[in-house]
C-alpha cells in the first residue's frame, strides 16, 4: 500500500535531528562572527524547514514554536536587531527545546518552556526593535539598528542583494494555483496545512474547488480530491512563497504568478516543485551562498527522497547538482549490523569452503573456492566501507560542550578540531562519545586556566583544547590536547599516598604517577562541583577505551598542557588475523598487531610463564602461552615468537606453531568468560572449531607486570 506514517515520521525525526546538529554549529560559528550573513541566512533556513516540515507531518507544537524563532531571525537577516551573546544563548536553547519535542508528548511542562523561551525572544526583539537610533555592541563592532532606507546598517548592504528584502518595502499580489496529487496524504502530507501556513504570508482570499469529488459510494478517504486557488497580497518575496512548498512531492502542481506589471515573471504552471525551489534557491541568495548553506538541507531532503515519496521537494536539488552529484540514501544501522552479520557468515563459509578444497584436490573446486574468495573478500571490503563513518561526526557537537564548559567555569576556551575526515566504524564511534566527553570536560576544568592566571604566566587569555585524529596502520590514533597548567605531579603523589596506591618509600616513576588519575574514584579537586571532582570519569575512559581493544597514555608538560593519546582499532566487525596453535589449541592474534614471527632459541625455552629473547638487538620480554593457558607444554617441536606491538612498545607471544593468515569474524565469548584476561573475543573456523582471539594489549599488560615483579 505504499510508504507507511511511521516511516514517514521516522524520515521526518531523522532529518530534523541532523538539521538541529547542523544549526547548533552555524550558531556557535555565527558567535565568532556575529556579522557573517551567509551564516545568518542558513540559520534562517533551518528554522524555515524544521517549521514547514513539521507542519507537513502535523507536529503543530514545533510548527508554532519554530515560526517564532525563524521570525527572530527574520529581523537579524534585515538588520533589525543585532546578533549578541544573549541571542546565541536563547536561540541554542531554542534549539534544545526543539530537540525535547521531537517524539514526545506535548506535556503541560513542556508548553510552560517553550512559553518562557518565546517570552524572552520576545523581549529579546522588543528591546532592540523599540527605536532605530540607539547603537549596540556586536561581537567587538558597532552595529547600528536599521531605520527604514537607512544606509548606515552593518547588514544594509548584503540585505539589499536580495529579492527578499527589496520586497519588504510593498506589498505584491500573488495568485497560486495548489493541486495536489491524489495521494498525497498517503504519504503523511497534509495539504491544508500547506494552504495555511501560505495564507498567513499575508492577506489572503482562498478559493476551494471540489469538483473532482466523486460520489459519495466512489470516495476513498485515504485520496485527496481538493485543490486551492490562493490570492495572497504579501511583503514576502517569491522565496518566501516557494519556501511553504519546499517538501511538496513532485507529481503534485504548484502555480505562483506575480500580478500587476511583473507578470512576465510567472512560474510555469505545471513546473514541479523541486525545480522551482532549485531556481528560487539560486535567486535568492546567490550561488556561492546556495553552495555553502544548502549542505544541512541537501543531505536530509535526499535522505527523505530515498525513503518517501512525499519528501521529493527541491532542497535537495538546490546546489544544481542533482543530475549529475553523487546520490545517498539513508539505511538503517540495524540493517547495516545485519548486512555485517551475514558478510561474516559469507567469510566463514568461504573459509569452510577452502579448507575442502585443499583437503580434496579438484582443479574446478580449487577455481570455484578462489573465486568465491575474491568476491566474498570484495564484499567484504565494500560492506565493510559502508559503516565507516568521519569521525567529525561526533567532533562538532564538542563545540557545544566545549562552549557551555567555557560559561559555566568563566573561561575563555576554543575548541580546535583536526583530522574530522578520518574513518572509523560506526560502531567504534558511537562508543567513543562518553570517553572524549570526560576527556574534554577534564582539559576545560583541570587543564586550561583561568584567564587571570594565564595572564601571569604569560600566555594568552583564551585556552585552547585541541582535538585530532589520524590514522596509525589498523589503528586511529585520537588526541584531547590542551595548553593548560599540566598535570600536578606532587598533587597526584600525594593523593595516591593518602589513598594508599603506593607506599610511601616504594620507587615510581613520573609517568606512573600520571597513570594513578586511572584509578576509581582518583581526583585532585578539593571542592565538588557540577563539572568534576567526584573522582568518576578517568578511570571510566580507561575501561571504556578497554573494551574497543584500545590504549590510553598520557604525555604531559607542567606549565605548557596535557595531551590524552587513545589507540582505537579501526573496526570491531572483522579482522585480518594470524592463526597460531598452542598445544592443538587454536588462536588468533590480530595482524595489526603483529610485527614478525621469530623461531625461539633452545636457550630460552622455559618452562616459566615469562622469560627474554634477543630480537634485532633489542632485549625482549616474551610470555610462554602454554603456561599462560596452563596447557602441557610440548617439547618435541621447535616453537615461535610472534613478535607483537602494544602501543609504544614490543612484546613477545610464545606459541608452538605459527598456521598462517586468517579473515576473523569477531563474535562475542559471553559472560562466562569476559573476565578471563587475555581473550578478547572468538571466531569460527572453516571446519566450525572455535578460536579464540588473544586480547594483546592485556597480555602486554602482564608481560610487563611480571617484568617488574622479577626486577
Amino acid at each position: 500500500m505504499g510508504t507507511s506514517i511511521d516511516q514517514i515520521s521516522s524520515v521526518f525525526f531523522d532529518e530534523a535531528n541532523e538539521l538541529l546538529d547542523d544549526l547548533e554549529s552555524q550558531l556557535l560559528t555565527l558567535e565568532e562572527n556575529p556579522q557573517d550573513q551567509e551564516v545568518i541566512g542558513a540559520i534562517f533556513r533551518a528554522m524555515h524547514t524544521i517549521k514547514g516540515s513539521s507542519g507537513m507531518f502535523g507536529f503543530e507544537a514545533i510548527q508554532k514554536f519554530t515560526h517564532e524563532i525563524e521570525n527572530a531571525f527574520d529581523l537579524v537577516r534585515s538588520g533589525v536587531i543585532p546578533v549578541t551573546e544573549d541571542l546565541i544563548a536563547i536561540t541554542l536553547a531554542s534549539r534544545d527545546h526543539i530537540r525535547s519535542m521531537l517524539g514526545a508528548e506535548i506535556t503541560a511542562e513542556i508548553q510552560a518552556e517553550s512559553e518562557k523561551i518565546l517570552s524572552q525572544v520576545h523581549e529579546y526583539i522588543a528591546n532592540y526593535k523599540g527605536g532605530n537610533d540607539s547603537t549596540e555592541k556586536t561581537g567587538g563592532e558597532v552595529a547600528k539598528k536599521d531605520a527604514p532606507g537607512s544606509s548606515d546598517s552593518a547588514d544594509a548592504g548584503a540585505t539589499d542583494k536580495t529579492d527578499s528584502a527589496n520586497s519588504k518595502n510593498d506589498e505584491t499580489e500573488w495568485k497560486i494555483i495548489f493541486k495536489p496529487c491524489r495521494s498525497i496524504m498517503m504519504n503523511g502530507t497534509r495539504p491544508e496545512l500547506l494552504v495555511k501556513e501560505l495564507a498567513e504570508l499575508g492577506k489572503a482570499t482562498v478559493k476551494t474547488f471540489t469538483d473532482e469529488i466523486p460520489a459519495l459510494s466512489e470516495i476513498n478517504p485515504e485520496d485527496c480530491y481538493l485543490s486551492w486557488e490562493i490570492s495572497l497580497k504579501t511583503e514576502k518575496s517569491r522565496e518566501d512563497i516557494e519556501g511553504v512548498f519546499i517538501f511538496l512531492d513532485t507529481e503534485s502542481k504548484v502555480s505562483i504568478e506575480k500580478l500587476g506589471k511583473e507578470k512576465a515573471e510567472n512560474i510555469e504552471a505545471e513546473k514541479p516543485a523541486d525545480e522551482k525551489t532549485a531556481q528560487a534557491q539560486s535567486q535568492q541568495e546567490g550561488k556561492a551562498q546556495a553552495d555553502s548553506s544548502a549542505k544541512p538541507a541537501e543531505k536530509a531532503q535526499q535522505t527523505a527522497n530515498s525513503s518517501s515519496p512525499s519528501a521529493g521537494g527541491g532542497q535537495a536539488q538546490a546546489s544544481g547538482n542533482a543530475g549529475s552529484g553523487n546520490q545517498t540514501i539513508r539505511v538503517n544501522s540495524e540493517k547495516l549490523d545485519l548486512l555485517i552479520d551475514l558478510v561474516g557468515e559469507m567469510v566463514t563459509f568461504n573459509a569452510r569452503l577452502a579448507q575442502i578444497a585443499q583437503e580434496n584436490p579438484n582443479p574446478q573446486l580449487t577455481a570455484i573456492s578462489e573465486l568465491s574468495e575474491r568476491l566474498v573478500f570484495g564484499l567484504r571490503d565494500t560492506a565493510m566501507d559502508m559503516r565507516m563513518l568521519p569521525i567529525g561526526t561526533i567532533f562538532t557537537r564538542f563545540r557545544r560542550l566545549v562552549h557551555d564548559l567555557a560559561r559555566q567555569l568563566n573561561k575563555d576556551i576554543e575548541l580546535v578540531t583536526e583530522g574530522a575526515e578520518t574513518e572509523l566504524d560506526k560502531t567504534v564511534i558511537e562508543k567513543l562519545n562518553d570517553p572524549l566527553i570526560h576527556l574534554i570536560r577534564n582539559s576545560a576544568d583541570h587543564g586550561v586556566e583561568n584567564p587571570e592566571e594565564r595572564e601571569k604566566a604569560g600566555k594568552p587569555k583564551q585556552g585552547i583544547v585541541k582535538l585530532t585524529a589520524k590514522h596509525a596502520g589498523g589503528f586511529v590514533l585520537i588526541t584531547v590536547e590542551d595548553d593548560g597548567a599540566g598535570l600536578d605531579k606532587d598533587a597526584i603523589y600525594g593523593k595516591a599516598l593518602e589513598k594508599g596506591l603506593i607506599q610511601p618509600n616504594e620507587n615510581i616513576s613520573d609517568q606512573e604517577i600520571y597513570e594513578m588519575i586511572f584509578h576509581p574514584g582518583f581526583s585532585t579537586n578539593k571542592v565538588v562541583t557540577n563539572v568534576s571532582g567526584r573522582g568518576v570519569g578517568m578511570d571510566v575512559v580507561r575501561k571504556d577505551i578497554g573494551t574497543l581493544g584500545g590504549t590510553v597514555s598520557i604525555e604531559t608538560e607542567p606549565g605548557h598542557g596535557t595531551k590524552f593519546i587513545l589507540k582505537i582499532p579501526l573496526t570491531l566487525a572483522i579482522i585480518d588475523g594470524m592463526l597460531v596453535e598452542i598445544n592443538e589449541k587454536l588462536f588468533v592474534i590480530p595482524l595489526t598487531n603483529i610485527e614478525e614471527c621469530v623461531e625461539l632459541e633452545e636457550e630460552n625455552e622455559t618452562e616459566k610463564l615469562c622469560t627474554h629473547i634477543t630480537s634485532r638487538g633489542s632485549y625482549l620480554p616474551c610470555i610462554n602461552m602454554s603456561k599462560y593457558f596452563e596447557l602441557p607444554q610440548r617439547k618435541d617441536i621447535q616453537r615461535q615468537v610472534v613478535v607483537v606491538n602494544d602501543n609504544d612498545s614490543k612484546v613477545g607471544i610464545i606459541v608452538d606453531a605459527v598456521i598462517g593468515n586468517h579473515q576473523t569474524v569477531i563474535k562475542p565469548i559471553g559472560d562466562l568468560f569476559k573476565n578471563v584476561a587475555g581473550i578478547s573475543g572468538a571466531t569460527i573456523l572453516g571446519n566450525g572449531t572455535v578460536a579464540l582471539i588473544m586480547d594483546i594489549l592485556k597480555l602486554s599488560q602482564i608481560i610487563k607486570k611480571l617484568e617488574m615483579a622479577d626486577q
